[in-house]
């Protein structure tokens, strides 16, 4: 018998859980970057279609065929797509839903910690008195390894996940999320409005907050038919709903067989697009174009989201005097905090649920298990930042195998489990009556959309493929591999062993 007996306390923590899952880093650091560089304005038209045809089917399909597998004691994506078809090749796709959280978490745990140590040199008034320079040269002094402090707050930060996670479901991860999101929702209110307030000359502000917000949302609407926009929006979607990563599988593998999916979805869902297009794009942009211009704006986010999150705002906020700037700078990284630890405390479940389903490990050990394997995957991007090794593994298990589960997910969920199951699935003690139409979406559109990113995507694939990288790059790509080779292998022992035991779901 298996040791998994998690649970969810509540409606309102699943759902605040779920929302925290999707709600990440992501929402404040790289969709406005993502909307400046395709089009501003204009760019909102591909990402909310992208929603509609993809991000919303794919919500359905992941919490319904996690619920599907939850029934048959299943709580991680290998045995989750193995119930859903015998064939063997299914629980070996289905090792990207294992994969990508371990390697996922390896290195956003290194930028959660950088929030949670910029939090506390903003109460510490380190910043106070710097210059723009100056706070820029903190950060690349601090990802340098100039001092201590970010293997401090590293391993610090790997702690606190893990003893969350040890704590279980509803009294652990429940609980981050209903203290998390709402004070995430509150700081981020607060901050929206002081950005969209700024008035030209008062504090040291060049423009008013209206003029960032005309920025970030004025249409170029000769952008919207390019692909690489639609790209960005599509990967955008991924990256902000955490969808193809196996995690929502795993959340939704512990509701009751006619526990509401379909609505949980749609809850989930449009709250992280309103933590993301409305108060993901009223700070940042607005608070930085009010004091530094546009073109300056422009220059900092070519290095993405970082240059503006990290390497500016706690400069800026020095204008709005020494009290405020301490409590700005806290809740602008507070609120990144709990953005990133509820995202990666679902990257643990996934790993906890099989280790707990398979091999019958109590809670507390497959957690520090987890914990364990992100601190020795996790180090190489700490020590060997600069050298690119944390771009790599965003690239390969924040990027291309979201996309590859998705797709497999899709076609299995639609094509060979079959819509008509799939249908009953997603409905099926539903609080709210699904459109028809999107049986035809989930069975046509949103597999043609996901088959047409991947194609996209190939030469720039290939492209980084076949170019030289340095030593660090390399072994970084071969380390994934090896991880996923070996967890392949140890899904093939956990099915040998319910051949042996007699479990066939």
């Amino acid at each position: 018998m298996s040791t998994n007996k998690e649970a969810w306390g509540s409606r309102v923590g699943l759902v605040l859980a779920m929302a925290g899952n999707a709600v990440g880093l992501g929402n404040f650091l790289r969709f406005p970057v993502q909307a400046i560089q395709n089009g501003g304005g204009s760019f909102i038209i591909p990402y909310l279609v992208c929603f509609l045809l993809m991000g919303i089917p794919l919500l359905f399909v992941e919490w319904s065929m996690g619920r599907f597998g939850g029934k048959h004691g299943n709580h991680s994506t290998p045995f989750i797509l193995d119930s859903m078809d015998k064939r063997k090749f299914w629980k070996y796709l289905g090792v990207f839903g294992i994969f990508t959280n371990i390697a996922v978490a390896a290195y956003y745990c290194y930028l959660e910690s950088w929030t949670l140590s910029y939090a506390f040199h903003s109460v510490a008034g380190t910043f106070s008195g710097m210059s723009q320079e100056g706070v820029n040269d903190f950060f690349t002094n601090y990802v340098s390894l100039g001092t201590n402090q970010p293997i401090v707050f590293w391993i610090l930060c790997l702690l606190l996940n893990t003893y969350i996670l040890s704590r279980g479901l509803s009294g652990g991860v429940e609980i981050v999320a209903k203290i998390g999101m709402p004070l995430l929702i509150l700081f981020g209110i607060f901050l929206a409005i002081k950005g969209v307030t700024l008035t030209a000359g008062e504090e040291g502000a060049v423009n008013n907050g209206t003029v960032g917000l005309n920025f970030l949302w004025t249409p170029d609407f000769s952008t919207i038919w390019q692909p690489k926009v639609w790209l960005a929006a599509a990967g955008q979607i991924f990256f902000t709903l955490s969808v193809g990563m196996g995690s929502i599988h795993c959340y939704a593998s512990y509701l009751k067989s006619k526990d509401d999916v379909a609505l949980n979805a749609m809850s989930a869902g449009w709250m992280n697009e309103f933590v993301e297009v409305v108060l993901g794009a009223a700070i940042v942009i607005p608070i930085s174009v009010g004091y530094l211009g546009i073109e300056k704006v422009v220059e900092l986010t070519q290095n993405g989201g970082l240059g503006l999150g990290f390497r500016s705002l706690p400069f800026l906020f020095q204008n709005w005097g020494p009290f405020l700037a301490a409590a700005a700078g806290f809740m602008w990284f507070v609120l990144l905090f709990f953005a990133g630890i509820t995202s990666s405390l679902a990257m643990g479940t996934p790993v906890m649920g099989f280790l707990q389903d398979e091999f019958h490990w109590k809670r507390e050990k497959a957690a520090w298990t987890f914990g364990l394997i992100i601190l020795l995957l996790g180090a190489p991007c700490v020590f060997f930042f600069n050298e690119g090794v944390f771009d790599e593994y965003d690239y390969w298990a924040g990027t291309v195998s979201l996309v590859i589960f998705a797709v497999a997910e899709i076609i299995l969920f639609a094509w060979v489990f079959g819509m008509g199951k799939g249908w009953d699935e997603i409905t099926r003690g539903a609080d709210i009556k699904v459109p028809n139409f999107f049986k035809f979406i989930i069975k046509y559109v949103t597999p043609l959309f996901l088959l047409w990113v991947f194609a996209s995507s190939l030469p720039d694939i290939i492209t980084k493929i076949s170019n030289p990288a340095n030593g660090y790059v390399t072994a970084a790509r071969i380390g994934l591999l090896a991880l996923y080779a070996g967890i392949c292998y140890v899904v093939y022992l956990a099915y040998k062993k319910r051949m042996r035991e007699g479990r066939f779901h």
